[in-house]
């Protein structure tokens, strides 16, 4: 179904619907939008964390401590 006519279906449901209703559905509606905004703003900042290369140093780290420096070894 096309955007056009979804809108016109749900302008048509609301226009059969009580005041308070109407202000159920828009809260609800608007909970809906702020989720869908903050779920695209988490995945493009994590699009960008993994298109940067600000921590590459870190994959390339050598190994500074081994087993073998341990004082203590716990089982």
């Amino acid at each position: 179904m096309e955007k056009a006519n979804l809108i016109q279906d749900t302008v048509d449901i609301l226009d059969r619907m009580s005041d308070e209703k109407i202000q159920e559905v828009k809260d609800y509606a608007s909970y809906i939008l702020k989720k869908y905004e903050e779920d695209m703003l988490q995945n493009g900042l994590t699009q960008l964390a993994n298109q940067s290369q600000t921590y590459q140093f870190l994959e390339e780290e050598e190994d500074l401590y081994t087993v073998e420096d341990l004082k203590f070894k716990y089982k």
